[in-house]
């Protein structure tokens, strides 16, 4: 695949996952707003809607409107940034499967920076998944991109061969 092939297919992959991740707020949003969770597979599986003005966790979630702005807007957009144009420039070098964790994270990142950015610090989460009192935070599509991204970074760094020293 050539490098603007590639180029072109990361950019338009991310606007199609960042339109599937607001989608699925906006459907949260029409049938889970103000309503009670609805729970599958036991309990396991459960839609709840929530709007987070924090991170992971709520964090940060207590801060000033100025504060939250710089550390949870413009920050990770910067970062989002670099890290667009870095997953660009490896485009010649690299197949598009080590491009994809950075799509994921790019395209998860800026969808909740929009809600951040659209809806005055609330980003719009609505999943929860665990077995009676273990369970995770409460997260959205953004979150399974910017995550399943991470870990693919992580495995492929471990996978990849050990260059030995002489």
């Amino acid at each position: 695949m050539s490098r603007k092939v590639k180029i072109v297919l990361f950019c338009i992959l991310c606007f199609a996952l960042i339109g599937c991740d607001q989608v699925t707020k906006e459907l949260a949003k029409t049938h889970l707003k103000d309503k009670p969770a609805i729970s599958y597979y036991h309990d396991f599986f459960r839609f709840d809607y929530v709007e987070n003005t924090g991170a992971f966790l709520s964090f940060g979630a207590d801060w000033s409107p100025a504060l939250s702005f710089w550390l949870m807007n413009i920050l990770p957009l910067l970062f989002l940034i670099g890290l667009f144009v870095y997953a660009l420039r490896k485009t010649a070098s690299w197949t598009f499967k080590e491009l994809l964790p950075y799509l994921l994270i790019v395209s998860g990142g800026l969808g909740n920076i929009i809600d951040r950015i659209l809806y005055d610090r609330h980003v719009t989460d609505f999943m929860n998944m665990g077995v009676n009192g273990l369970r995770t935070g409460i997260f959205n599509v953004a979150d399974m991109y910017v995550t399943a991204g991470v870990i693919m970074i992580v495995v492929m760094q471990w996978r990849k061969p050990k260059v030995q020293s002489t």
